[in-house]
């Protein structure tokens, strides 16, 4: 089995298992198997779909809203997610009553941190009654019934908030608590007193606490009544002036709070949705350019050789013209070509700007220098074993461009390991140049043996390019390096036309 189908037959064992639980109303079960299959899938649309309808049955609406619209954008159509969308668009009456039960519960929890249960009592007894399923607003409630005592009730409310789910962990919690405080309780036997009266036995109960305190016990009535008193003005009174104070900004900011909540999750799903465009968009684009950049290679190559093979052109437009094709981007058949024409081109081009540059370099015209050195070195990297890379460091160095400089020493050094090359790179490092400036007498004789020198073996590259050399080349043998070329070209263009048309 192949590891796709791997992953893929875990995300539907873990569906299953969601189904199960969620049958068998383990809804907090669900939840988690459901999130575990789109962990392995996240294209699962029922899975989706299941966790959506999970969560609206607990009363969570906004992460039910959530997974279905997700779902509807990995799959248009054929898709219940948007029928489930529909139906709660449709009845806008009871989504309004959901909103209300869920700004209630809000509002409980402010109650709550103010320490008015009894109005936090109140407000979640009508958040359930108008959404029986709001999981949340029982376990408050059954909470704060714990909290005063009220143990029968908050049994009941347990009891329904496991019905809804039946493996939720707080409501469990909330139930052996519970258990805990009413063992505590239990009566405690009074008692009794017994005295022998001759042979009678009398068995007197014993006297409560209670009477025995009744004096106390009224004035202490009195104070816990005024206490009362005074509780009740403070944590209902003052609070329901203050609530009618703060009405008003209250609703508006649970209003925003709402609809920023919604915006948020059709952010989110948008986000993921522009994520998964774009990195498509990146590998198009990239595909794109690299089929443009041989595309133009291509047509570069073509209009050299042709030039070529026409002997009208200097060797040196031909270089020139050749250095802008991208060899890279070329076939194994295109390269070939490339370098025919190059190993023909290039080696008498880069004697003539060496010696050129040589002479700049000994003239002090540096910058000239460096331009005929660095488009020697795209022809040829290694001309003269490095030292036309050491000229040019010396260039950038007496230019004032000491990066570049290093850069290019370091390059020799690693290049040329254990030579004389290297060994003067490394002492131009130190900052003297190894190549000496000015016009001196060697300097001069050297310079004009080389001008010579190029003359006399690469006159025919500018001024024999038409000789008995070149109608040799373009016989039967360029024949068909020039058919070869057009049935590159046109197999280029077949692609060419299928990708873009």
């Amino acid at each position: 089995m192949e590891y796709t189908e791997k992953i893929l037959h875990q995300s539907n064992y873990w569906y299953n298992d969601g189904l199960r639980k969620a049958k068998i109303r383990d809804i907090s079960g669900a939840v988690q198997s459901l999130k575990r299959s789109l962990q392995y899938n996240r294209e699962n649309i029922p899975a989706r779909n299941l966790l959506g309808l999970v969560y609206y049955e607990r009363g969570e609406i906004a992460e039910a809203i959530v997974e279905w619209i997700l779902s509807q954008n990995f799959q248009k159509s054929d898709n219940l997610a948007g029928y489930f969308i529909r139906e709660i668009q449709k009845d806008k009456k009871t989504l309004e009553e959901i909103d209300r039960a869920v700004q209630m519960y809000n509002q409980c929890l402010v109650y709550c941190d103010q320490g008015a249960e009894d109005l936090a009592v109140i407000q979640l007894k009508k958040a359930v009654q108008i959404h029986p399923s709001y999981l949340k607003a029982y376990q408050l409630l059954a909470l704060l019934y714990l909290k005063t005592g009220q143990y029968q009730k908050a049994k009941q409310v347990l009891k329904r908030a496991h019905r809804l789910d039946t493996t939720n962990e707080t409501t469990l919690k909330y139930m052996h608590e519970l258990s805990e405080l009413r063992e505590t309780q239990g009566t405690k036997g009074r008692e009794q007193k017994t005295y022998e009266i001759g042979n009678d036995t009398v068995i007197q109960p014993a006297v409560s606490p209670l009477k025995e305190n009744a004096g106390f016990l009224t004035i202490l009535n009195i104070v816990i009544g005024i206490l009362l008193g005074a509780a009740v003005v403070w944590f209902l009174i003052v609070p329901a002036v203050n609530e009618v104070k703060s009405n008003r900004s209250n609703k508006s900011v649970l209003a925003f709070k709402e609809e920023i909540n919604s915006k948020d999750a059709q952010i989110s799903a948008m986000k993921k949705e522009l994520e998964t465009i774009r990195n498509s968009s990146d590998e198009n684009e990239a595909a794109t350019a690299a089929a443009l950049a041989a595309k133009d290679s291509y047509e570069k190559l073509l209009t050299v050789k042709e030039h070529y093979n026409s002997g009208q052109y200097a060797y040196a437009t031909l270089a020139k013209e050749l250095l802008e094709v991208q060899k890279d981007s070329l076939g194994d058949q295109g390269k070939v070509q490339y370098q025919a024409i190059a190993d023909e081109v290039y080696p008498s081009i880069c004697a003539e700007h060496y010696s050129s540059a040589k002479q700049s370099y000994q003239q002090g015209d540096y910058p000239k220098a460096i331009t005929l050195l660095e488009e020697l070195i795209r022809m040829d990297g290694h001309y003269k074993d490095g030292e036309a890379l050491l000229l040019l460091g010396d260039s950038y160095l007496l230019n004032n461009e000491k990066d570049k400089a290093e850069a290019i020493y370091k390059q020799i050094i690693e290049a040329y390991p254990k030579t004389d090359v290297a060994k003067r790179a490394e002492e131009a490092q130190k900052g003297t140049p190894a190549n000496t400036q000015g016009a001196g007498t060697e300097e001069s004789v050297d310079s004009g043996q080389s001008g010579a020198d190029v003359y006399n073996d690469y006159g025919s590259a500018y001024g024999d390019t038409a000789g008995s050399d070149t109608e040799d080349y373009q016989g039967q043998g360029d024949q068909d390096v020039y058919d070869n070329y057009q049935e590159t070209e046109e197999s280029y263009g077949d692609v060419t036309y299928e990708e873009y048309q």
